[in-house]
């Protein structure tokens, strides 16, 4: 793995010198070419200049932030570090608190820390600590010149940042049609409840799978031999919209779950 920024974590008035790698990838899926639908020919991007007309290569591309209409102001790497330079280099815990507390909606994307060399005894220290407080730090810190708020935690023998969305982001319910609490009578909850019991056997991530790419897959193989492919689970699927009585399709679920088991 490339490390893709380096710093301190800070602890109170301990800093660990750390390198920070993306603990995610996006795997699977089919890469897919934008073509022109009268000869199939490949379709490119190209960077244009408004004002030119003509196209501009990568390495004359700056960014600029438009203080007045027209005039701009030129960024450079060394102007971000400039903004706050303790901020750059530093992931800093500033609290603690119970994990259960942080709604999964605000996770965003995680990120493992490694220790620099000769700061192994450090990291190990808040790593334990973290563990056997069974808590985690909130900590602030600047990646891609914006700064985050995130979640600091241990998994095995890593410690893991988690980057949190803001408050600000995230997109208020209200205005949505939903149904009342009062909409479910106690016997469908007790009915739905002992299907979730059915159906609880913990999370194994190593169970799950992209299947639908293989289906693609399929689709596209039959289309190169000039076939034409047919639909993969066409039936109707039945919603709870068709159905007047939902007990009985609990009752058909714990019945199916039953027999899987």
């Amino acid at each position: 793995m490339r490390a893709i920024w380096t710093g301190a974590l800070s602890f109170g008035l301990v800093n660990i010198p750390v390198r920070l790698y993306s603990a995610s990838e996006t795997r699977g899926g089919l890469k897919l070419d934008m073509l022109d639908k009268k000869d199939l020919s490949p379709i490119r991007y190209a960077r244009i200049s408004r004002k030119s007309g003509r196209e501009v290569p990568w390495e004359q591309i700056v960014k600029g932030y438009e203080y007045a209409p027209g005039d701009y102001v030129v960024l450079t790497d060394e102007d971000y570090k400039k903004a706050n330079v303790k901020m750059t280099r530093t992931v800093d815990i500033i609290d603690f608190a119970k994990e259960s507390d942080i709604d999964p909606v605000y996770y965003e994307k995680p990120y493992f820390l490694e220790p620099e060399k000769g700061a192994f005894k450090a990291y190990a220290l808040l790593r334990e600590a973290i563990k056997r407080s069974k808590k985690v730090g909130i900590a602030k810190f600047v990646l891609r010149n914006r700064e985050h708020i995130g979640v600091i935690r241990a998994s095995g023998k890593v410690i893991v940042l988690e980057q949190l969305r803001y408050a600000e982001d995230l997109r208020s319910p209200e205005g949505l049609n939903l149904p009342a609490k009062e909409d479910s009578s106690k016997r469908e909850i007790d009915m739905a409840l002992h299907l979730i019991d059915q159906l609880t056997e913990g999370f194994n991530p190593k169970k799950f799978k992209d299947t639908y790419t293989d289906d693609l897959k399929a689709v596209i193989k039959k289309k190169s031999k000039g076939k034409v492919p047919r639909a993969k689970n066409a039936g109707k699927i039945k919603d709870v919209r068709e159905e007047h009585d939902i007990m009985a399709i609990l009752k058909k679920s714990l019945e199916k779950e039953r027999a899987r088991a």
